[in-house]
């Protein structure tokens, strides 16, 4: 990728703010409620009758994102030009300068950079009064520019689009910009740099198909249209009715296409959580003490069949919970960007010790109503591409991945098989073979068959005392070999599935101590946890990329040979020392 030079950043004086509207009366589009200008432009331009958000220029869209003081328009000398010498009703480089005087910017995107809690950023911000936000090769410049520049600082880029499509006037020159634009967000791609998507209203066409959903996370203010095609060109192309609420950002976020909905008041925290990602100093505190135990004499004998039991209990705390009281800052990314969103599967960056990680879990829900929502935790295909979409952006920007699990197995049902439930299982399995960072695993409740290791290829497998990890039920295996399914209890010892037989086995590295009162005392819990899980990384953390694969293929390689417990000692040395 080209790198941007020094010479074209410099302080700009401020685009010019809102000519009319601001001090007067309004009427909102969503209630059609009068609203007063004052009042709307200190609300951030939201309605504060109906929560409707109204359009905002790119220089408010800035200044509300930025630390104050720390902003720095870049100067990119890209200007509009008529290459086709254009004209319908109107000649192009007329309605180009109508838009310049309308809207007071030479070019419909603003580039600035500064920071968001103190955490650099680069944003190119598309101004919808500039002829629609519509894509030209100016339009398609600035944005490739200001990919460059984050390319060429190793910041993190903020693209937020506002378009109705491809520039007609410049014809094949604009749609090329749709693929300049990919090519330079691949750049990032390939260099490791975040890139983030800010969706507002409306956005269509080229911009829809290329840049705003190409971003690592993509995020929608309430109620704003995505689409390639726009709801009026399929209706007169197709003569199709559209269901309720189509290509908004509510109807997006429940099929998978995007990562979450936040409105402008929370868009920033959003925003500079997701920026801790790429803090490439933080370090796992070396004073939290390791609970881990990781001698099978030590661990304690139980009953298998009670620990079965108590692994289903309802009261014991779910991956939700942890990530509430174990981590830090965690924000839920949503979708597998395919067309679905599974419930049963919750993921997104978070802190732990103050080290950035993508923790991702099996979530059961507690209530009859959650837990038949998130279909007690058994996930969807959805679900597992969900995760390994995250776990790819976790490689991509070095990060660990955690991830908890705690699941009966994966979903069994019609629509899972016909959307390739096996297929995406196995792909996860192998995608966790190839990961260059580290990967925790932490098996909290039950971790049931490949349903629990499509999340559980890792370098350290970690179990809580009282949670298991078989190949099947209890209750299946008693059904399928002793065609009686009250031999559960025998089953369950015979599969060896509680945390001391399995550490015995080399399935699992380390056995947590859960709290006597596991199902009440979730503080401790999390605890212990967050301490166990800060050991591992610390214990993974120095080792190069290579030296991780190569160990973790090892683990797995040795099980069902004679050197497998000898193996798993030797790997984890590796890995550990690094070498």
């Amino acid at each position: 990728m080209t790198r941007s030079t020094s010479e074209t950043v410099r302080a700009l004086p401020p685009a010019p703010r809102r000519a009319e509207g601001d001090s007067g009366w309004g009427v909102c589009p969503g209630c059609r409620t009068m609203v007063y200008g004052k009042r709307l432009l200190r609300g951030q331009h939201i309605c504060p009758e109906c929560g409707v958000h109204q359009r905002q220029t790119a220089e408010e869209r800035i200044e509300q994102l930025f630390d104050e003081s720390t902003i720095e328009y870049l100067q990119l000398p890209v200007r509009s030009s008529d290459p086709l010498e254009f004209a319908d009703t109107v000649p192009y480089p007329e309605r180009l300068e109508a838009a310049r005087r309308r809207s007071g910017l030479e070019e419909g995107v603003l580039v600035a950079t500064g920071t968001v809690g103190g955490r650099a950023l680069v944003a190119a911000v598309m101004d919808f009064r500039f002829m629609g936000g519509s894509l030209g090769a100016a339009i398609g410049e600035v944005i490739t520019r200001a990919a460059e520049h984050a390319f060429a600082e190793h910041t993190p880029l903020l693209i937020v689009s506002a378009s109705g499509g491809a520039r007609m006037q410049e014809g094949a020159l604009a749609l090329m910009q749709m693929a300049k634009t990919a090519q330079a967000l691949a750049s990032l791609d390939e260099a490791g740099v975040l890139t983030i998507s800010l969706v507002t209203d409306p956005t269509y066409g080229g911009v829809a198909a290329s840049f705003s959903t190409l971003c690592d996370v993509i995020v929608a203010e309430p109620g704003a249209r995505l689409g390639f095609a726009g709801p009026r060109v399929i209706q007169q192309t197709l003569r199709q009715s559209l269901p309720e609420g189509f290509q908004t950002a509510e109807f997006l976020l429940e099929h998978g296409f995007i990562d979450a909905i936040r409105t402008r008041r929370t868009f920033r925290t959003f925003i500079g959580h997701l920026l801790a990602l790429q803090d490439r100093d933080a370090k796992p505190d070396p004073a939290r003490p390791d609970p881990v135990i990781r001698e099978p004499t030590e661990v304690p004998v139980g009953d298998p069949w009670e620990t079965v039991q108590g692994a289903r209990e309802v009261g014991r705390p779910t991956t939700l919970d942890y990530l509430t009281r174990a981590f830090d800052d965690f924000e839920e990314l949503h979708g597998d960007r395919l067309g679905g969103d599974c419930p049963a599967v919750v993921g997104g960056p978070a802190l732990l010790d103050g080290v950035p990680v993508m923790v991702i879990g099996h979530q059961k829900g507690r209530t009859a109503a959650e837990m038949s929502a998130r279909n007690y935790g058994m996930p969807t295909p959805d679900g597992y591409r969900k995760a390994g979409r995250l776990m790819q952006l976790a490689a991509k920007l070095r990060v660990p991945v955690v991830t908890l699990v705690d699941t009966p197995g994966a979903f069994p049902g019609v629509e899972a098989e016909r959307h390739g439930q096996a297929v995406a299982i196995a792909e996860n399995i192998r995608l966790m073979t190839t990961l260059p960072v580290p990967v925790v695993t932490m098996v909290i409740g039950e971790g049931g068959s490949g349903g629990a290791l499509a999340l559980a290829v890792a370098d350290d497998v970690l179990i809580g005392s009282g949670a298991i990890y078989s190949v099947i039920s209890p209750e299946g295996c008693a059904a399928i070999l002793w065609s009686d399914a009250t031999k559960a209890p025998t089953a369950a010892a015979a599969l060896h599935l509680d945390g001391r037989r399995l550490l015995d086995l080399g399935v699992v590295d380390g056995v947590v101590p859960e709290p006597e009162r596991m199902t009440e005392d979730h503080a401790e819990a999390a605890r212990r946890v967050r301490g166990a899980l800060a050991a591992s990384l610390r214990r993974l953390a120095t080792a190069e990329p290579g030296v991780l694969v190569a160990s973790r293929r090892a683990r797995f390689r040795a099980f069902g040979t004679a050197e497998a417990a000898v193996g798993r000692a030797d790997v984890k040395a590796g890995t550990a020392e690094g070498n």
